[in-house]
């Protein structure tokens, strides 16, 4: 079996975004391969440490991955603050005899350095076009996580555990590796607290990720943080806003553009112009040739969360723009060709450091240690749809003993998937539309 074909059925997707399958991505030729270990997120601590820990496992995985897409040359994109992980990785690279091939690239300490179009740039010096994907310049992005789980694939071993940091405002930080399909709660309870009536909990990063309804999830694939803050947080005021109460507030709107001086993709060429939605929304404007670039957003949330200085919610109004648009199935193109990024880029980048500053949560900043806890739930709800794509269909039936790593749901034939496999040993206990749940033995 291929390398590519041990992907594909390790059920390895990105590990800490929007869970695109990887074989799929891995089926291109690049002339580069990227490794995302930016992680910008403020207060998430998973790729860092994976880079500290398992650094050979982890640029074995890379490498495997660039040499797939015929890559002429693998860049590692990791912040230069995190000198002796960098110290590290360079060492190995070396004694793996991989330094012609893979090549260790220090970003700037800023936000959204993780940023798929942002990571390009800083890396290659290319610019992604608008609404594209980095394949249209060369270049396949995969991050930290995935690299070690291709390598994990090379070994047969597929994608059944998760890297998760729980942090904020909580007794204990910490980076841990539990079994996909582990409830939230226990997760989260290992942070010190038992009782969550008085904090309110992010799925993700502090910027891009939302408050969760309820604690009766279960960890995907996806799960990356948990950040748990008391409800009377600002940060979690603001990320619980609705769209009519952001409608309202953005009548204050003053104009003064500081949310397009500062956006991630405006300053790489691309005409993403936040204010300009804030005033479509506000006096109800029409032209939508000019609406279009509303599809152009990343949902970074800098321009709400940092960059207006009057506290208004332009990404509420990109959204509600953005909406409307796909409704109606408009979709954003150019006859343009070439891109340049935005000569005063340099001097508008947001350090992260102020951002979190910004943020409120300079006292949360701390470390997340990687523990050795072991998490051992008594069932696991295994989503069937945790990855870009078709839900996995079952190929297991009530009553049916698993063991752990072994499938329980394939791709469908002809889409778009990713597999999934049991988490633990144990007896099937429930299938639906949604999961299937295994109880361990």
């Amino acid at each position: 079996m291929s390398l590519l074909d041990r992907v594909k059925e390790s059920g390895i997707i990105g590990a800490g975004g929007a869970g695109f399958p990887t074989h799929v991505k891995l089926a291109a030729n690049a002339e580069y391969i990227l490794l995302n270990g930016a992680e910008c997120e403020p207060l998430l601590r998973v790729d860092q440490q994976l880079m500290e820990l398992y650094p050979d496992e982890v640029i074995k995985g890379f490498a495997a991955a660039g040499r797939l897409v015929g890559a002429h040359k693998a860049l590692l994109g990791i912040k230069g603050k995190h000198k002796e992980v960098i110290a590290i990785l360079k060492k190995r690279i070396e004694t793996l005899q991989l330094g012609d091939f893979v090549e260790v690239k220090e970003l700037k300490d800023m936000y959204p350095a993780g940023d798929e179009q942002v990571l390009v740039y800083e890396l290659t010096g290319r610019v992604v076009p608008p609404a594209g994907i980095p394949i249209q310049v060369g270049c396949v992005v995969i991050n930290t996580e995935t690299a070690l789980n291709v390598y994990h694939a090379s070994e047969n071993k597929p994608v059944t555990e998760k890297y998760i940091t729980v942090a904020g405002d909580v007794p204990k930080r910490l980076t841990v590796k539990v079994p996909v399909g582990t409830p939230i709660i226990d997760v989260l309870r290992l942070s010190g607290i038992e009782n969550f009536d008085d904090y309110a909990v992010i799925d993700g990063g502090p910027m891009m990720g939302p408050v969760m309804d309820n604690l009766d999830g279960y960890v995907t694939k996806k799960t990356k943080g948990l950040l748990i803050l008391k409800k009377q947080h600002n940060l979690i005021k603001r990320k619980t806003t609705t769209m009519d109460q952001a409608r309202r507030i953005n009548k204050t709107c003053e104009q003064c553009r500081m949310c397009t001086d500062l956006c991630p993709r405006y300053l790489l060429g691309h005409n993403l112009q936040p204010h300009k939605m804030v005033r479509v929304t506000n006096y109800g404007l029409e032209d939508i040739e000019d609406q279009k670039m509303a599809l152009l957003c990343s949902q970074c949330n800098l321009c709400t969360m940092f960059s207006c200085p009057i506290g208004i919610y332009p990404k509420h109004a990109n959204m509600m723009v953005r909406e409307k648009l796909v409704q109606k199935k408009i979709r954003y193109s150019t006859k343009q060709t070439e891109f340049e990024a935005r000569k005063n880029r340099e001097f508008r980048l947001v350090p992260s450091k102020r951002l979190i500053a910004k943020l409120g949560l300079y006292h949360f900043d701390q470390p997340a240690p990687m523990t050795d806890i072991t998490v051992d739930p008594e069932v696991v709800h295994i989503a069937r749809r945790q990855h870009v794509g078709a839900p996995a269909v079952p190929v297991v039936s009530l009553g049916d003993h698993v063991e752990a790593g072994q499938l329980i749901g394939k791709i469908p034939e002809n889409s778009l998937g990713a597999t999934i496999h049991a988490s633990i040993s144990g007896t099937v206990i429930e299938i639906n539309d949604t999961f299937i749940a295994i109880r361990r033995d």
